[in-house]
């Protein structure tokens, strides 16, 4: 039962260490080299790489969702359905769905006019900072972006939710505590990253701009970009 979670789990720690290696090297250049500025080709790549992997975390954290809901709630089934082809199809297909929701928003950020001065008031390059630089209208970009996230982060979500909620109806259906226990153990870590996880990107994402600070969402980015891909791991760990 442990051996597509493990594959599921190799994809999340890939991810996620490219997902933090996106900020940290430029944000430690600019603290200890005060190298400050990026050209707008690297800004819009780093744009890219950060939603791109951040929406791919979310369909990969859903993946491991629906692999815990076959486990424990249809284990005689989970054998012949979560086979190892399988789950390497959906590790590709939330690889790929990650990259593909991001594409649009980024290439319409690519095409607005920016008549400066374009000093970002972020530690890397966010779509809320950018769109606040830019001499264009923005309003089509704005609901486009909000519109995906939305959509990535509710799709996943619902699954994700609706996953866990058979799990624990089943698992309060099985008989002892100590085997109720247990059966909970192997989900555990998994829901706690999701907490931590869609909480701070829900906040930072799923709000139109009109309700954003600069300065708030710089403390909660910290939490998502930096922290959360941090602890992921001694949060399995010690779960295992």
């Amino acid at each position: 039962l442990h051996q597509p979670m493990f594959n599921l789990l190799a994809n999340l720690s890939v991810l996620e260490t490219l997902y933090i290696s996106v900020t940290v090297p430029k944000l430690l250049a600019g603290l200890l080299a005060r190298a400050r500025t990026i050209s707008f080709a690297g800004c819009l790549t780093q744009l890219f790489l950060f939603l791109s992997l951040g929406s791919s975390e979310c369909f990969l954290l859903t993946t491991m969702a629906c692999d815990r809901y076959l486990a424990i709630c249809r284990p005689l089934r989970y054998p012949a359905t979560m086979n190892r082809g399988l789950c390497l199809w959906l590790a590709l297909g939330a690889w790929l769905g990650g990259f593909l929701a991001s594409f649009v928003s980024v290439a319409l950020i690519s095409r607005l006019r920016f008549c400066g001065p374009n000093v970002l008031n972020h530690f890397f390059c966010d779509v809320s900072p950018l769109l606040q630089l830019s001499c264009s209208d923005t309003t089509a970009v704005e609901v486009l972006d909000f519109v995906a996230a939305l959509a990535v982060l509710a799709t996943s979500l619902l699954v994700t939710t609706v996953s866990y909620v058979h799990i624990l109806a089943t698992v309060l259906r099985i008989p002892g505590w100590a085997r109720r226990r247990r059966a909970f153990s192997t989900c555990a870590s998994h829901l706690l990253v999701v907490a931590v996880f869609y909480s701070t990107t829900i906040f930072m994402y799923a709000r139109p701009r009109a309700a954003s600070s600069i300065d708030l969402n710089k403390q909660v980015s910290v939490v998502y970009s930096l922290v959360t891909p941090l602890l992921n791991p001694i949060i399995y760990c010690v779960r295992t």
